[in-house]
C-alpha cells in the first residue's frame, strides 16, 4: 500500500522558489543577462574598445600638426566627434543584434511566452547603452593620453557624458527598428556604417568649417553631427551657450521623434521570422 505524503506549499520566503518584484522588472533584467553575455561572447565589448582608438589614432596622428599650425589644440577639437563614432558603431551593432535575434528565432520565441511586449526592445537598449559607456570610457581613456581635458564644470563634464549617451540610445532604437525589418544582418550593418562614415567625415567634427569649399560649408555646418559635435566641445571647454545647444537638441529631439515611432511600428507590426 502506498503511503500518501502530505502536501507542503512552497516557502514563499526562499528566493529560490519565488522571485519578487514587478513582472517587467524581473524579465527585463532576464533578458538583459543573457543578451550581454550573448554581446561578450561575440567580442562586442572588446570592439567597443578597440574602434575608439581606431578612430583617435587615425585622424589625430595625420592631421595633428596641420591642426597646430592654425592655431587649434587637435586632441580637444577632435575628441567629440572620436565618441559620437564610437557610440555611431553601437548603433550598428544594435541592428546586426536585432536581425540575428529575428534570424534564430528568438524574436518568435519571445513572442510566443509571457513576456511582456516591450521587455525585448528594453533588454536590447540597455545592452546597446553598455557597450556605449563602455565605448565612452575608452574614447576619453585614449583622449587623455592624446591630451584631451575636461575644463568645465563637473556639470558640464556629465552634461558631455550624458549627452554622448542620449544620442547612442537615439541612434541605437532607430537601428534595432530597422534590423527588426532586415532579413541579413550583414547588409544591415553595410546600410548603416556608409551614412555615419559620410556624414561624420562631412561634418565640422573633424576640421573646421572652414576647411571645406564653400559649396559644401552650408551643409557641413548645418548638418546634426556637426552641431553634436559643436555641442559636446562647448561642453568639454565649459563654454556652452544656448545659440550652441538649441540647434543640437532639436535635431536630437527630431530624431528621437522619428526612431520611438519607428519602434513603436516594428515592435507592433514586425513580422518575427525572416
Amino acid at each position: 500500500m502506498t503511503a500518501h505524503l502530505p502536501v507542503v506549499w512552497p516557502d514563499r520566503s526562499d528566493p529560490a522558489v519565488f522571485v519578487r518584484g514587478p513582472v517587467f522588472w524581473r524579465q527585463w533584467v532576464a533578458a538583459t543577462g543573457r543578451a550581454v553575455r550573448s554581446a561578450h561572447s561575440e567580442g562586442e565589448f572588446v570592439i567597443a574598445v578597440v574602434m575608439p582608438m581606431v578612430f583617435a589614432l587615425g585622424f589625430y596622428l595625420p592631421l595633428r600638426l596641420i591642426m597646430a599650425d592654425r592655431g587649434i589644440d587637435y586632441a580637444q577639437f577632435l575628441m567629440p566627434i572620436i565618441v559620437l563614432q564610437a557610440i555611431a558603431f553601437t548603433a550598428v551593432a544594435a541592428a546586426q543584434r536585432a536581425t540575428l535575434e529575428k534570424l534564430r528565432g528568438m524574436s518568435r520565441r519571445m513572442a510566443s511566452m509571457p513576456v511582456r511586449p516591450l521587455v525585448p526592445l528594453f533588454a536590447r537598449m540597455s545592452t546597446s547603452m553598455i557597450r556605449s559607456v563602455i565605448s565612452v570610457i575608452a574614447a576619453l581613456v585614449f583622449g587623455a593620453l592624446l591630451g584631451f581635458s575636461f575644463d568645465g564644470s563637473t556639470l558640464d563634464t556629465i552634461g558631455f557624458i550624458a549627452f554622448a549617451l542620449a544620442v547612442g540610445l537615439v541612434l541605437a532604437i532607430g537601428a534595432d527598428s530597422l534590423g527588426l525589418i532586415a532579413r541579413n544582418a550583414e547588409a544591415t550593418s553595410q546600410l548603416l556604417v556608409l551614412p555615419q562614415l559620410v556624414l561624420g567625415l562631412l561634418s565640422t567634427g573633424f576640421v573646421p568649417e572652414d576647411s571645406f569649399p564653400g559649396w559644401a560649408q552650408p551643409f557641413a555646418r548645418n548638418q546634426p553631427i556637426s552641431h553634436f559635435a559643436a555641442t559636446m566641445r562647448d561642453l568639454a571647454a565649459g563654454e556652452l551657450t544656448m545659440n550652441t545647444a538649441l540647434p543640437a537638441l532639436i535635431w536630437l529631439a527630431a530624431l528621437a521623434v522619428v526612431v520611438l515611432l519607428a519602434a513603436f511600428h516594428t515592435q507592433t507590426h514586425r513580422r518575427l521570422y525572416p
